[in-house]
């Protein structure tokens, strides 16, 4: 495949739009409350740092994937959430504090587990043994794209409340339309290669993506979390950022059909997203009915 300028350009700008609107829903009071509770931080990195690359090596040899493709693979299970996954958090009613926390987190931590979850993808599937450094500058953009705009909306709410609480409705509808239209483009873009690369990768991509939303969802709630932290963890682990992972294959490892895995699921994962966002909003909203 080739790198698709709507997704390595034009999308991040405009999840950092996005990410400005969930700002503006967000206090500090929101941050302060996650550090109170550090059980859900916890359950939602090791769910990130452990279960997930196991769920992906398992995939990689039952469907018995071509070497590329696994690696591309357990690229995509050791890259962290990202915009996408606050905002569908956000429309389900999740804690999209959790969220951002979590992101800001792993993307960190990514300089670590993204090069040594690689390393092990290629040693195993292309038998090769390399030394795979992390672009500090691609956690950089990401953190960027992510805190920054959160910070600009939340400034907003602290100055001027009236104004924010005015824009927060129309910003919300807009963004899940803009979601849509970046949807539709990025389809129409690799119309050409769409096809192939759904036979090759497509099904194991989509267990890979209905096992994350099931487990960061499930494990949440045995640890006794509530529905909104839940919903977060789940978006958090089942959303990932397809972005960086492509811009990863092609930039540090100079293999695009790496990147294969992580531009199908970028496609798929707001189909599945938006399904799993309704049947969770559906949840969170019971739950907030109840204690209210």
């Amino acid at each position: 495949m080739q790198p698709s300028p709507l997704l390595s350009v034009v999308l991040p700008i405009a999840l950092g739009v996005i990410m400005l609107g969930l700002g503006l829903a967000l206090t500090w009071a929101d941050f302060q409350r996650v550090a109170r509770y550090p059980r859900a931080v916890v359950a939602g990195l090791v769910v990130q740092g452990v279960l997930l690359p196991a769920v992906a090596f398992g995939l990689c040899h039952a469907f018995h994937l071509p070497a590329e493709y696994a690696v591309g693979l357990m690229l995509l299970a050791a890259s962290p959430g990202g915009a996408t996954a606050n905002l569908f958090s956000h429309l389900a009613g999740g804690d999209v504090a959790l969220n951002l926390t979590l992101t800001a987190v792993n993307s960190v931590l990514s300089i670590v587990t993204v090069p040594l979850l690689v390393g092990i993808g290629m040693q195993q599937f292309l038998a090769q043994d390399k030394q795979i450094p992390m672009q500090f500058g691609k956690v950089v953009s990401v953190l960027v794209i992510v805190l920054v705009p959160v910070a600009i909306g939340m400034v907003l709410r602290k100055k001027k409340p009236e104004f924010a609480a005015r824009l927060e409705k129309p910003v919300k509808i807009a963004s899940a339309a803009f979601l849509l239209f970046v949807i539709a483009a990025a389809a129409w873009e690799q119309r050409a290669g769409l096809a192939g690369w759904f036979g090759d990768v497509g099904v194991a991509t989509l267990a890979f993506n209905l096992a994350s939303l099931g487990i960061g969802y499930a494990v949440p709630r045995v640890l006794a979390l509530d529905e909104r932290q839940s919903a977060a963890i789940a978006f958090e682990i089942g959303i990932h950022n397809g972005t960086m992972a492509i811009a990863f294959a092609g930039s540090v490892l100079g293999n695009m059909n790496i990147a294969v895995p992580a531009a199908v699921y970028s496609l798929m994962m707001y189909f599945t997203g938006a399904a799993f966002a309704t049947w969770v909003k559906r949840r969170t909203s019971a739950a907030t009915a109840a204690a209210g």
